[in-house]
């Protein structure tokens, strides 16, 4: 179990140093992460980063206790035990399954809860409706246009007649893409193949069955399982001539050829602002809406790109029409790693 505590305060160290500080009010807030991956890490860091904005400007301190489970349940259970024995005033879960434990263990309280990068809250149980979450729960939701990546299959490789569909079967984020995604091939006369896995071992098998299969693309929603494996995965996908699409840019940063989605570090801005709005000014989460982003955004991994005998110029061409821009990305283990090279 990784922990670690970050008081996030209203002042500089330098400023801390030269004068003392006027007390402010303290905010304890307990994140808890489902996996470490790409995607909620940069969601996570960029959540912290927000509020520490937020601090400086208003004049406050907001003390998290951070901590990641690594999609043990039972570790998930023990640190949101220790999130209330701390006496946290908010608790927040990334991912589907942190948010479904958190609303469970909170309920009856008045802990709210803020999710983020829950891509069906409606369907997951969490919340009535998006402009009413209806408990004492919202957050931030990275909901997948599935068609939409359905179509830039298309436009970048037309001749495709199989696709094969990579997803962990347990994974909540995705029931409902998985779902959208044979839906749309049915009305389209694409066939398809799926292959599951729970754990990176079984993601590698599956990933050797998709080859076997002769598929022309693999698609993968936002699944935390698929995510965790890509390094292990995407060179097997380029030696067999198979782009990977998928539902996040952090994938295309592990390897695979595209990802389709939300700004993960916008979510994450976003999510601390949640947070604040509840904490400062008194807002319920009843009756805040989830916040749901613009899918528009492809980013395009330019190392497996050219290895697939592609040119991104043309692929760009291609999903132009279909997005509201097109990025490109190389090969890391982290955005933090990207930055510094």
């Amino acid at each position: 179990m990784k922990k670690r505590m970050i008081a996030i305060a209203a002042a500089t160290m330098a400023t801390m140093m030269m004068a003392t500080p006027v007390l402010a009010d303290d905010y304890k807030i307990g994140i808890c992460n489902y996996v470490d991956d790409a995607s909620l890490n940069q969601i996570v860091d960029n959540l912290e980063s927000r509020l520490a904005e937020i601090g400086e400007e208003k004049g406050v301190n907001f003390e998290i206790s951070y901590d990641n489970c690594n999609a043990d349940a039972n570790v998930m259970e023990q640190i949101i035990s220790d999130f209330q024995a701390d006496g946290v005033d908010l608790m927040v879960g990334v991912a589907t399954p942190v948010a479904m434990r958190m609303q469970a263990s909170t309920e009856g309280t008045d802990t709210p809860v803020v999710f983020s990068a829950v891509s069906d809250p409606v369907g997951a149980g969490l919340v009535e409706s998006l402009d009413a979450p209806g408990a004492n729960l919202t957050g931030t939701s990275d909901y997948l246009d599935t068609a939409s990546i359905m179509k830039l299959i298309e436009a970048v490789n037309p001749d495709t007649k199989k696709i094969g569909l990579l997803y962990d079967i347990g994974q909540d984020s995705s029931t409902a893409a998985i779902e959208a995604a044979k839906a749309y091939m049915d009305e389209n006369g694409i066939e398809y193949v799926e292959r599951t896995g729970t754990t990176t071992d079984e993601v590698q098998l599956a990933a050797d069955a998709l080859v076997a299969d002769g598929v022309d693309a693999v698609f993968t929603p936002t699944d935390n399982t698929i995510m965790t494996a890509e390094l292990s995965i995407y060179e097997k996908f380029i030696d067999a001539g198979i782009p990977h699409y998928t539902g996040a840019d952090s994938f295309a940063l592990n390897g695979a050829f595209a990802g389709y989605g939300v700004d993960y570090a916008n979510l994450g801005a976003k999510t601390a602002d949640m947070i604040a709005d509840i904490l400062l000014n008194g807002a319920d989460p009843a009756t805040t809406p989830v916040e749901t982003f613009d899918n528009g955004t492809a980013t395009v991994n330019t190392e497996t790109c050219e290895a697939l005998g592609l040119d991104f110029e043309t692929v760009k061409a291609a999903m132009e029409p279909l997005c509201t821009q097109v990025n490109e990305i190389t090969t890391a283990e982290s955005f933090d790693e990207l930055e510094e090279n």
